[in-house]
């Protein structure tokens, strides 16, 4: 996206000249006057949600908001929120944040899909009991150890309320005014003090550049422009931001559509992107569409990294290696684009949560907590939805030359390897990292990320294991660990249909005393071949290859590593086999993912040389 002005005039006008995207059909796009003229979707009390809505659909959705009828609202207590402060945990005031928030998503699709007001009341009290919270964000995003109203920072998760709320209002406005005349403006004028003025005042949020964080903020920001903003100058000035920091978010990716932050990025990445796209787009009657084939790249990534039976390749922070994207934002995607295999995908993901007819219990495995406008999105094209044909991707070859990515599949066998820096974001010190997985299911791993803390993006995040090279694939050389920072990287030394070779001696620091380190991950239908050819300039202490698995090995037997019903061949005669218990897990979030068992398997030079060829496989 390469959008060289945008020109809002008083009347909310865009002009937009554009190289490398879709032209629009005039110089001059009027944006609607105000919120009012804004209708994307049909109002709660419109046929259209239990006319064209499932039955099973619907019930649902009923079901699951009447655990909520009657029910109190949390007050947020400010010991929790300081606690990010005094000792790093945030995940106690985060779980009864979303929890709340589910609670209101909850109760408003029950009333939509219900349509007899049981739920409005709970629904008001809701609003009423957000607007007496003092913040809408978490603590790991404030600066303060408890919020205080002058300080209206915005963050993901400020922005993500304030859209849920902006949804709320825009469904359900005649039941909030029948309720108490003014109680939407009251609505907007919340929004207004603790999203819309303080996105415009700091101006900054373009400059996040390709982190989620950009179109995440954004996605909400325009949301609540074009439901609450009455103010035209500030609609006019907050709409040329959006643009620039899309703008700015798609220039910073890789021409190859990759997400550095990986795949449970993506959901909130690429996805957020879309959902501007689909806003700005509706609001001009579809005259400005932002999607360009660069655009596609980044929303087919998703599908890319796809493995099999529910799992995705898991570099970087990703909190789970399962399906991390939502049916109810790939669909739309999906038949936006029209792209094939992202149409089965969505499909197959549809099928395998049963969407169709038990949506709502998703809302307990969406992450952070349901986005409203998302749902509704995807019920508006819910009989296109049904009618797609479920096809799970089964990608042969990806290779992503910018991220340096590879992922190859053969018989029984899925392999992904990556280069990159040390420099990503989310980053952690894993360049020539790859994960093995065998008929679906996981035998080499990247154990991803835990729970995050205080430590986990300030100064001692290296400190965390998960972040450590010695705790993914890789070699320990001269007891040296990978370095932190841009200037670490990989080189591609070569690549063809199911095997890269990359040169890794550059993520390693001085110290490490490498010349090279030439990496080569191959995947035949029967095995998958790895091969570690080395120049070290001194060989202090031998060589050490650090494996990870879930699975309980056994290297009882020379030159042989039981993983299950599959083994681990290597040389006896030149590397020596242990494995370490780094169990049990006490992380609640990687238990959840893994278990409570992890092991480290290492295989030891038995020479100290300086120069060598060591080969090892998976059958």
């Amino acid at each position: 996206m390469n959008i060289k002005r945008i020109i809002i005039c008083a009347a909310c006008a865009i002009s937009c000249h554009t190289a490398g995207m879709a032209q629009p059909s005039s110089d001059r796009i009027e944006l609607p006057a105000g919120p009012d003229r804004f209708a994307p979707l049909p109002k709660a009390d419109n046929a259209f949600w239990r006319d064209s809505v499932p039955e099973a659909m619907r019930k649902s959705y009923i079901g699951y908001g009447e655990q909520y009828l009657g029910q109190p609202w949390t007050t947020l207590p400010l010991t929790s929120f300081a606690e990010f402060k005094t000792n790093g945990n945030r995940t106690r005031y985060e779980a009864a944040s979303f929890a709340k928030r589910r609670q209101l998503a909850a109760i408003v699709m029950a009333e939509i899909a219900e349509g007899k007001g049981r739920f409005t009341h709970d629904i008001i009290n809701g609003i009423g009991s957000f607007c007496e919270e003092t913040w809408w964000g978490i603590p790991a995003h404030y600066g303060k150890r408890f919020p205080v109203a002058s300080d209206q920072t915005v963050d993901l998760f400020n922005a993500e309320t304030a859209g849920l709320i902006a949804w709320t209002r825009y469904m359900l406005e005649p039941q909030l005014e029948a309720f108490a005349p003014g109680f939407s403006r009251h609505v907007d004028d919340e929004i207004t003090r603790r999203m819309l003025r303080p996105a415009v005042a700091k101006n900054y949020w373009w400059k996040k550049a390709g982190m989620n964080w950009n179109p995440w903020i954004c996605s909400n920001w325009l949301t609540c422009v074009l439901i609450c903003e009455r103010d035209s100058a500030r609609r006019t000035e907050a709409i040329g931001q959006i643009v620039k920091a899309m703008e700015a978010f798609t220039d910073a990716y890789p021409a190859d559509g990759g997400c550095d932050e990986g795949t449970g990025y993506w959901d909130r990445a690429a996805a957020s992107l879309y959902e501007c796209i689909r806003l700005l787009r509706l609001a001009t009657d579809g005259k400005t569409d932002l999607m360009t084939p660069k655009v596609r790249k980044m929303l087919a990534y998703i599908y890319k990294m796809y493995i099999g039976g529910g799992y995705c390749v898991n570099f970087a922070d990703a909190h789970d290696n399962r399906m991390q994207a939502q049916p109810d934002i790939v669909l739309p995607i999906a038949l936006d684009t029209q792209d094939p295999v992202m149409l089965g995908f969505a499909a197959h993901i549809a099928r395998e949560n049963n969407l169709f007819t038990a949506p709502a219990p998703l809302y307990d495995r969406s992450g952070n907590f349901p986005a409203l406008g998302r749902e509704l999105f995807m019920l508006r094209e819910i009989k296109a939805a049904m009618a797609v044909t479920p096809r799970e991707p089964q990608t042969k070859d990806t290779w992503l030359p910018d991220l340096q990515v590879m992922t190859a599949r053969r018989g029984r066998f899925f392999v992904a390897m990556k280069g990159g820096t040390n420099d990503e974001s989310h980053n952690h010190n894993d360049v020539g990292n790859f994960i093995v997985y065998a008929d679906g299911s996981p035998l080499i791993i990247d154990a991803g990320v835990g729970e995050y803390t205080s430590a986990t993006f300030g100064k001692d995040r290296y400190s965390i294991w998960t972040m450590q090279s010695a705790y993914h694939n890789l070699p320990l050389i001269n007891g040296v660990m990978q370095k932190d920072g841009r200037q670490y990287a990989a080189k591609v030394v070569s690549r063809k249909n199911g095997a890269l070779t990359l040169d890794i001696a550059g993520a390693y620091p001085e110290e490490a005393d490498v010349d090279s380190w030439k990496r080569t991950v191959s995947v035949k239908a029967g095995s998958v071949e790895v091969t570690e050819d080395y120049r070290l300039r001194e060989c202090r202490e031998p060589v050490r290859l650090m494996l990870l698995t879930t699975i309980r090995p056994d290297a009882s037997e020379a030159g042989l590593i039981t993983l299950g019903d599959r083994h681990m061949v290597y040389d006896a005669r030149r590397l020596e086999a242990s494995v370490e218990d780094i169990s049990p897990m006490t992380d609640a979030l990687l238990q959840g993912v893994w278990g409570k068992e992890m092991f480290r398997i290492v295989l030891t030079a038995r020479q100290k040389t300086t120069a060598d060829r060591l080969t090892y496989s998976f059958r």
